[in-house]
């Protein structure tokens, strides 16, 4: 069996094969290259579906087994079949890196989540919340650890509160535009 990054690389290959026939090949041959290819996704799919039925009725543990393997989860995501919702995949994903969180004083919320448009929207607290080094927290292992679980989000994006300076009084507003410098601005 191919290692993970070959899969990954399969995958990539038939995407720029796609596009080479799309690009170079006359529109019939094309369309018909893309059934093909849609007919023996869903041929395949079926089959997947057909395993998952199986395996529930006889063996329900054997689903979950089925779940926690990447390559079968990522093909359950593809077909529309893996058990757990968008939630409850980003929820696990999040429980997996709270502990490296903790571990700096840190935690993870997630705000929303919005599947239509593939996002996410978290919070950093504790310690996370404002460190310079939360931009790579959440890359190395919040960011990985989501889509790992849910390679559907497209779009992560960190909640961040306004910081003022201590002491500091700050009036945030719109700054006012001038055709002409006001009288009390002229220097006399």
């Amino acid at each position: 069996m191919s290692a993970p990054q070959n899969l990954r690389a399969t995958g990539d290959r038939i995407e720029q094969l796609v596009e080479e026939l799309r690009a170079t090949a006359e529109p019939r041959t094309c369309a018909r290259a893309e059934e093909l290819l849609r007919l023996v996704t869903e041929l395949y799919g079926a089959g997947l579906a057909r395993v998952v039925e199986l395996a529930a009725a006889s063996a329900p543990s054997l689903v979950d087994v089925l779940v926690a393997d990447d390559l079968v989860a990522s093909l359950l995501l593809v077909h529309g079949l893996h058990p757990e919702s968008l939630a409850q995949r980003v929820e696990v994903a999040l429980a997996k890196v709270r502990p490296l969180l903790s571990s700096h004083g840190g935690d993870v919320e997630l705000l929303d989540l919005d599947e239509a448009a593939g996002a996410v929207r978290l919070r950093l607290l504790g310690s996370c919340d404002g460190c310079p080094s939360s931009a790579v927290t959440l890359q190395s292992a919040v960011e990985r650890a989501i889509l790992e679980a849910a390679p559907e989000i497209v779009c992560i994006d960190v909640d961040e509160p306004a910081r003022p300076v201590p002491g500091v009084p700050v009036l945030l507003g719109t700054k006012p535009v001038y055709e002409e410098c006001p009288s009390e601005m002229v220097s006399r």
